[in-house]
């Protein structure tokens, strides 16, 4: 025996409104409908569950008893079309990202703390990666969203422009760079590095830059974060080519900032995914946040 939704919903009608005529009314029904509808149910259950006058209808014992289960499955069915109509407007689910360090030190807490207060419901997943593994990791699935700075690569991928950073000279204070206003790639060279392990972009471009000047840059030092970078150049471990908001958040009271002088000083960080039209509701919700140009939170 099956009870149907709108039977059901119209038996609590009837019982709440105390005839059958105010409940059709409410329902917008033909009472005889209605009626009809109700007698069926007790046919089909062998019991009766209202008492029927001409003052209007009560609950049986039957009645009651179906009355207080029946308000339990719709009010389940409301918040499970509640919950699912969530999911398709992107406001619950769960979303995978990865960051490389460059967009995840300068760019990225302010937008999801403000996402997170705005949607709640949505769990986000959230890696730090180098910007070759996001590139790979969003080509192959494992990624909803990726966050890093544009490098050359070969996968069949889909970005738009999210941030731009600048990158600096950072030097002790006693080094003999730290009188200059400004410094080209090549004159760092004559100087030990300390740089962004192997895979990341920055790691990529020093290299790149050593062979355009067909020389070599010599990386005593690699490490996973700019803030181990920042503290080694504080101590005079050697010299570091760093973005310069990322200097702004570590205590470094004995280095000295100086612009490199070189084009590619200046980088675009990308927003990606593998397709952003066929991301979930929730990754969509995300992906469209990320990439609007709010500068009240950055």
């Amino acid at each position: 025996m099956k009870i149907d939704l709108l039977t059901l919903k119209l038996f609590i009608r009837v019982v709440d409104e105390g005839t059958i005529a105010r409940a059709a009314e409410q329902e917008n029904i033909a009472a005889a409908a209605v009626s009809r509808r109700l007698s069926e149910l007790e046919d089909k259950l062998g019991l009766v569950l209202l008492n029927r006058s001409n003052r209007g209808v009560t609950p049986t014992s039957a009645g009651l008893e179906l009355l207080y289960r029946g308000r339990a499955i719709l009010n389940s069915v409301q918040a499970v079309e509640h919950q699912l109509g969530a999911f398709n407007q992107g406001q619950r689910g769960s979303v995978t990202l990865a960051a490389n360090p460059t967009a995840l030190t300068q760019f990225l807490a302010p937008p999801l703390a403000a996402f997170t207060k705005k949607y709640p419901h949505i769990q986000l997943h959230l890696a730090e990666q180098n910007s070759l593994s996001i590139t790979r990791d969003l080509a192959a699935g494992k990624l909803d969203i990726g966050i890093f700075t544009e490098i050359p690569y070969t996968e069949e991928i889909e970005v738009i422009p999210f941030r731009t950073d600048t990158l600096v000279v950072l030097v002790h204070a006693t080094h003999p760079l730290a009188s200059c206003d400004k410094a080209t790639f090549k004159q760092t060279l004559a100087y030990s590095h300390i740089t962004l392990k192997a895979g990341t972009q920055l790691n990529y471009q020093l290299i790149n830059a050593a062979r355009e000047e067909s020389a070599n840059v010599r990386i005593d030092i690699e490490t996973s974060g700019y803030d181990a970078m920042c503290l080694l150049i504080n101590a005079n471990m050697g010299i570091g080519i760093l973005p310069e908001r990322s200097v702004d958040l570590y205590r470094v009271p004995d280095t000295v900032r100086i612009p490199l002088n070189e084009a590619w000083a200046k980088r675009n960080i990308l927003l990606g995914a593998r397709r952003i039209g066929e991301l979930s509701p929730s990754a969509k919700q995300t992906f469209a946040f990320l990439s609007e140009k709010n500068d009240s939170i950055l």
